[in-house]
């Protein structure tokens, strides 16, 4: 008997070494093998991303995050819509933080906020009774198999539909209110995890509750490790709970108010930070046993700031409710600079296109809206009423597949920052990328006419005007250039203006 397994073990061992052998073989000839690639930074400009073969630009208005999380959510409908509308980026929550319905942050429709007993968290429940959300504890030792259906579900939906999905692993939890209601906070499990102030629940003081942390998040990174569209942030917003101030965006305000948000700039502390890099330890160690690897964002800070470092592990770096600097600030870094979130301007779509076309036109990589007009029931996007402090529309969703096709437009292999081409704009801000002199994206940002002053070298020209609103084409110019600045009168326009620049020689 003893025999008879050794001899099965080896037949067994052989096997698998055959089968690897053929599997790396096939790879290495199939045609197919770069689009089997995750997603990754483009290694020839690293400020964009190669998915599938092409190099991308990453450009979305999404639900509120809880896709997964919240049962009452039509995955398939809303990755539908998203398609529909040229977008090719999402972002959801992982499931250890949910927020309160008809509470949090004054969303009455809330992604993120399931009704009472549609919370489909990463673990089973227990049959104790007493989950603060409603229903019983969780038990924090058994996944739950309703969740993971979900998870791959999704993810397999969103892959058939070329749509990244950045998963965000954590949050800070921003007051007691979300506290109460975390599976890991002691009230709501039969695991008996360790008393902690909520503040400390991101850190690496927080006793017992680690364990369960990496191990949730070990099993997110295995279940997710088969997809290609996958990219992995360590926590939204982390500054929130652990909030250092270095910088304010208006100095010539009085304090207090100047230090205070919407006009602080604050990135997470030390404590922070170290637990950040325990996550994304996490993450690496558990893909080195695994097939694939995939791209780790880090949410640095809200508005813009000239990093000061980032864990070795970052390749894509978010900000929230970023200006054009945090891109431009930051170019030299040779990462994905994203606009990871928007919001708190009303309800109106102009503020947040003109965010999109200035961020992305500063050499930003992604872009990604925060859209109420998605709710519960509206996978479709089309929730009209008032619905939180954010925007989001389907003429909004319209417009950004409107800046995503001009920039696919260009090849974004050689497409850069520019700084000298345009001297002067009258009236209107311009936001330039060129590729090696042959073609140039300029946004104007403002109302015009306007007159743009350009530095091109000599050749023949096109000028074509695009109307960001609705996508027309409001004017074509075709013009030989001496070399030296020229003068390009724009027609008129509101809200905003692109021009393409194409070199014919």
């Amino acid at each position: 008997m003893l025999r008879f397994d050794l001899a099965h073990r080896m037949f067994r061992t052989i096997a698998l070494v055959f089968l690897a052998t053929a599997v790396l073989l096939g790879a290495a000839t199939s045609p197919f093998a770069q689009s089997n690639q995750p997603i990754q930074l483009h290694p020839k400009n690293l400020h964009y991303f190669l998915f599938r073969g092409k190099a991308v630009a990453l450009i979305t208005s999404g639900e509120h995050y809880g896709a997964v999380l919240n049962a009452d959510i039509d995955n398939k409908k809303y990755l539908a819509t998203l398609a529909a509308d040229g977008l090719n980026y999402t972002r959801i929550f992982g499931g250890i933080y949910v927020e309160v319905p008809g509470k949090s942050f004054g969303i009455q429709r809330n992604d993120l906020a399931p009704q009472p007993g549609r919370f489909a968290a990463p673990w089973m429940r227990s049959e104790t009774p007493g989950y603060a959300g409603s229903g019983n504890k969780f038990d924090l030792s058994k996944w739950n198999p309703i969740y993971f259906e979900r998870y791959k579900s999704y993810l397999a939906e969103a892959s058939r539909r070329g749509i990244a999905v950045e998963i965000s692993l954590f949050s800070s939890h921003y007051g007691q209110q979300q506290w109460d209601i975390s599976p890991i906070n002691l009230t709501n499990n039969v695991n008996g995890t360790d008393a902690i102030d909520w503040k400390r629940a991101e850190t690496l003081e927080n006793g017992n509750i680690l364990k369960f942390q990496e191990a949730y998040v070990r099993k997110l990174v295995r279940e997710a490790n088969e997809f290609d569209n996958v990219i992995f942030e360590i926590q939204n917003e982390p500054w929130s709970d652990r909030p250092q101030m270095v910088d304010v965006v208006n100095p010539y305000l009085q304090k207090p108010g100047r230090d205070q948000y919407p006009n602080s700039i604050e990135i997470a502390d030390e404590l922070s930070i170290a637990w950040q890099a325990r996550v994304a330890e996490w993450i690496i160690n558990e893909e080195a046993i695994l097939p694939n690897k995939h791209l780790i964002a880090q949410n640095y800070s809200n508005f813009h700031f000239p990093i000061r470092s980032l864990l070795p592990q970052t390749s894509v770096v978010n900000f929230h409710y970023a200006y054009p600097e945090a891109a431009t600030e930051n170019y030299g870094l040779d990462k994905a600079i994203a606009y990871d979130e928007t919001g708190f301007l009303g309800r109106e779509d102009d503020g947040y296109r003109r965010q999109a076309w200035n961020f992305m036109l500063s050499g930003g990589g992604a872009f990604d809206a925060l859209d109420y007009s998605f709710s519960p029931g509206h996978e479709d996007g089309l929730d009209t009423e008032p619905n939180g402090p954010g925007g989001g529309s389907a003429a909004f969703r319209k417009q950004l597949g409107i800046l995503k096709n001009f920039l696919q437009h260009f090849d974004l292999v050689g497409l850069k920052l520019d700084r000298q081409t345009v001297r002067h704009c009258d009236g209107a801000y311009a936001r330039v990328l060129s590729n090696s002199g042959r073609e140039y994206a300029v946004y104007l940002d403002g109302d015009g006419p306007t007159e743009l002053k350009l530095d091109l070298p000599r050749g023949n020209y096109s000028a074509e005007w695009l109307n960001v609103k609705n996508g027309s084409v409001d004017g074509i110019e075709k013009f030989h250039h001496a070399g030296g600045i020229r003068t390009l009168p724009s027609p008129k326009f509101s809200g905003g203006i692109a021009v393409r620049i194409a070199k014919a020689d």
